[in-house]
C-alpha cells in the first residue's frame, strides 16, 4: 500500500470514527472483501484419544530374571497415547492456502458522484447584497464553515482554512482547485511559487491583487497536493457558490482543469474549454492553465496570456 492510500484511508477511518461510525464491520453480513479476513478458515484439530489403561503387573516371582539386552527407555504414559493416537490418526490434511490480499482501493474509494455545474446546485438569489452588505455576508459564510469537518479533508493533516482573498466588490474572480502547502500553512489563498506569478498576471492585466478575489473548489489542502476527489469537491462547493453570489463578479477566470470541470460541471480536455465563453452563476467565464502548471512548462504562458487579454478586452482593460 502506498503512503498516500494509506493517508486517504487514515482520513477516511477518522472522518467515519466523528460521524460516529465505530463498528463498520460489526454488523449484519461482512462485506465480501473482507469475508476471508472474518472468517478465517482452520484446520480441524484432531482430538486426542483416552490414554489405554495398563493392565495390572504380576507379583514379583521369587525366581531371578534372566539378564537380557537393554530395553529402550519407555516413555510416559502421555507420550505413549500420543504415539498411539498418531499413528492410527488419518493423515492431517493440508493447511488451507491463506486468503488473497485485499484490494483497499475499490473498497475504500470515494463514491462515483455525478458532476453538477454550480448553475444546477443552486437557484439565483433574488435579493443581491450591496456592496457595503459583501463583507459581513462573507464573513457570515466563513462563521458558518468554522473548524470543518464536513469532509476527509479535515483529517488529512488540514491546517488552516483557506477560505478566500481580495476585494468583496471586485469585477474579475479567479478560481483555483485547492490549497498548498504555502497556502495550508498562511491561510491565504495563491501565496507561494504559483501565487507570485498569479500576482504577476493580475498586474499584467492593469490590476492588483487587492482589486480581484479570489478562492478555491476546495477551502483544505489535499495530501500531497493531489486533485481533490469528487465527494470533497461537491462537500466544500456549496460555500463557493454563496461566496459567488454575494461577490457578484462580472467575469470569472478557471484557473486549470480542475477548476473547470467542478465549475461547469463538466469534464472535458482543458484545450476544449479555452477561447470560448461559459456562464457561470450569472458570470463570463474564461477557461486558462493553472499558474502551477506554467511553472511547470514555461512555454504555455503565452497561451495563458491570450486568454487573459480576452478577458481584458471584455473588461475594457489595457495592459
Amino acid at each position: 500500500m502506498t503512503p498516500e492510500t494509506t493517508e486517504r484511508l487514515r482520513a477516511y477511518v477518522d472522518y467515519l470514527r466523528d460521524l460516529g461510525v465505530y463498528d463498520l464491520y460489526r454488523r449484519g453480513e461482512p462485506r465480501p472483501e473482507f469475508a476471508n479476513l472474518l472468517a478465517p478458515v482452520q484446520a480441524p484439530r484432531p482430538v486426542a484419544a483416552a490414554p489405554a489403561v495398563a493392565p495390572a503387573r504380576a507379583p514379583a516371582s521369587p525366581v531371578r530374571p534372566q539378564v537380557s539386552a537393554p530395553a529402550a527407555p519407555s516413555l510416559s504414559p502421555f507420550a505413549a497415547s500420543q504415539q498411539r493416537t498418531n499413528a492410527s490418526a488419518p493423515p492431517k490434511p493440508a493447511p488451507p492456502p491463506p486468503p488473497a490480499p485485499l484490494e483497499l482501493s475499490p473498497a475504500f474509494a470515494p463514491p462515483d458522484m455525478p458532476l453538477i455545474s454550480f448553475n444546477a446546485r443552486a437557484e439565483l438569489p433574488q435579493h443581491r447584497a450591496s456592496p457595503d452588505d459583501k463583507p459581513a455576508a462573507l464573513q457570515s459564510i466563513r462563521h458558518h464553515i468554522g473548524d470543518c469537518t464536513r469532509c476527509p479533508l479535515a483529517y488529512a493533516g488540514r491546517r488552516n482554512i483557506v477560505f478566500a482573498d481580495g476585494n468583496p466588490n471586485a469585477r474579475l474572480m479567479f478560481v483555483g482547485e485547492g490549497p498548498g502547502a504555502d497556502e495550508d500553512a498562511s491561510g491565504v489563498p495563491f501565496v507561494g511559487k504559483a501565487g507570485q506569478l498569479l500576482n504577476n498576471m493580475i498586474n499584467a492585466m492593469g490590476l492588483k491583487r487587492e482589486e480581484v478575489y479570489i478562492a478555491n473548489i476546495v477551502k483544505c489542502r489535499p495530501p500531497g497536493n493531489r486533485n481533490p476527489e469528487p465527494v470533497e469537491a461537491n462537500t466544500c462547493s456549496q460555500f463557493l457558490v454563496e461566496q459567488i453570489d454575494i461577490v457578484q463578479p462580472q467575469f470569472i477566470v478557471a484557473l486549470g482543469a480542475i477548476a473547470a470541470t467542478y465549475l461547469l460541471g463538466v469534464k472535458k480536455p482543458l484545450v476544449a474549454l479555452r477561447g470560448q465563453w461559459h456562464d457561470v452563476r450569472g458570470s463570463q467565464t474564461a477557461v486558462t492553465y493553472h499558474p502551477a502548471y506554467l511553472l511547470r512548462d514555461p512555454s504555455m504562458k503565452g497561451e495563458a496570456w491570450k486568454d487573459l487579454q480576452r478577458v481584458m478586452v471584455a473588461m475594457g482593460l489595457k495592459s
